[in-house]
């Protein structure tokens, strides 16, 4: 095994087009957050990424989050749960995960800030918005997310909101991924002047392995990055 086909190596990789993207965009490095999406891989590969420095991860299922969080407790991990959210999973969400970055509908909301109510505790969020047409993608519609957004400020105090998040189109057009990507931030800009009261709409978390650097260049401020680290999963993903 060569330097470059280690886990190492494809972070420095990752690590590097991310600030070339960020450069061609105008705009600091450190405006770009990666989040090391873990989903489907195991305990060993956390603690490999741990060894480079990465302490926050991405994943798709409350049930997976809850079985790392026990094999790897103690070690002062993060668990963002960035994967579509059942309602009767609420639960497990608001006791396990630091961040939910899949909010999209009101009934999840509800559910998620009675858990949270009873464990006194909040939750930072992202609303998740679909930017394509695609069927198998989860999101609120464009013109639904404002008036969510003054729904969870005026109900769900437990709910802190910090951005949105979209998945892109799966097209080889470039143009067409680019076009959800704007999207997202056009409707972030135009929200923001509204200064919802306890609502941030700093974040947009947009672009994963396969169009991260077009996201980044539509102002993605955190990509989600899976098997570019972590290698090939041996198993498909179904998002």
């Amino acid at each position: 095994m060569t330097a470059d086909d280690t886990m190492a190596g494809r972070l420095a990789r990752i690590q590097q087009r991310i600030r070339e993207a960020c450069e061609r965009a105008g705009r600091p490095p450190g405006s770009v957050t990666l989040l090391p999406v873990s989903k489907t891989f195991g305990e060993d590969a956390i603690r490999e990424a741990m060894a480079l420095g990465l302490t926050r991860f991405g994943e798709n299922k409350t049930q997976e989050i809850r079985q790392k969080a026990d094999a790897l407790a103690g070690l002062g991990l993060q668990w963002v749960l960035i994967g579509h959210l059942q309602t009767n999973k609420a639960k497990d969400a608001a006791r396990d995960a630091s961040e939910v970055q899949s909010l999209d509908r009101v009934e999840l909301a509800d559910a998620l800030h009675r858990r949270l109510q009873n464990a006194g505790r909040t939750l930072d969020v992202l609303v998740q918005v679909k930017t394509s047409s695609e069927p198998s993608k989860y999101g609120m519609a464009l013109e639904e997310v404002g008036p969510f957004l003054r729904r969870i400020a005026a109900d769900y105090p437990t709910l802190r909101v910090q951005g949105l998040m979209t998945l892109a189109v799966n097209s080889p057009n470039a143009d067409e991924v680019r076009a959800c990507f704007r999207a997202l931030r056009e409707l972030r800009d135009g929200l923001a002047k509204e200064n919802i009261p306890g609502v941030s709409l700093d974040r947009l978390s947009m672009g994963m392995s396969g169009d991260f650097e077009l996201a980044i260049e539509e102002g993605s401020t955190e990509v989600r990055i899976g098997s570019a680290i972590f290698g090939a999963r041996s198993y498909p993903d179904p998002q």
